[in-house]
């Protein structure tokens, strides 16, 4: 598990490279213009990666996407990522994560989810796409999205 991203370890500067690289070669446009590490750290929209385990565990969660959930770096970091959804939304979670490998990413993915105090909100338009190493190496799967309402 990362430290929690700060000053003193540069905010976690290889995996906000991966996710801002990765999203870049997915989509062919920037994640967050002129982003660095912390700028992606304290963006104003979740921004959530996992993974390549069995059961993805959460990887990262910017500051948006700790708030939106409830829970701070440690918990976020420790919790596989089909956690974040309630037993009965985990099938089209695992819908839209097939859809994504099959399309290299997605843009337009709704779903429910839940945060640790048991507040259930809507994400809109969500885009999934994979982190791709250097070489090519699947490295996790990362998530964003700007639109949400609280159910």
């Amino acid at each position: 598990m990362m430290q929690t991203p700060s000053p003193k370890n540069s905010y976690q500067t290889a995996h906000a490279d991966l996710l801002l690289t990765s999203f870049a070669q997915a989509t062919d446009r920037p994640l967050l213009e002129g982003a660095d590490a912390e700028a992606l750290y304290r963006a104003p929209f979740p921004v959530l990666s996992h993974n390549t385990a069995a059961d993805p565990v959460l990887t990262y969660g910017n500051l948006a996407a700790q708030r939106l959930w409830e829970m701070g770096w440690e918990k976020l970091t420790a919790m596989p990522s089909r956690l974040t959804a309630e037993p009965a939304h985990r099938g089209q979670r695992d819908a839209m994560f097939a859809e994504m490998r099959a399309k290299g990413f997605i843009s337009n993915y709704t779903g429910v989810r839940i945060s640790a105090l048991g507040r259930r909100f809507e994400i809109r338009n969500a885009i999934i796409w994979p982190l791709l190493g250097a070489d090519g190496s699947k490295l996790g799967e990362a998530a964003t999205f700007r639109d949400f309402a609280f159910l």
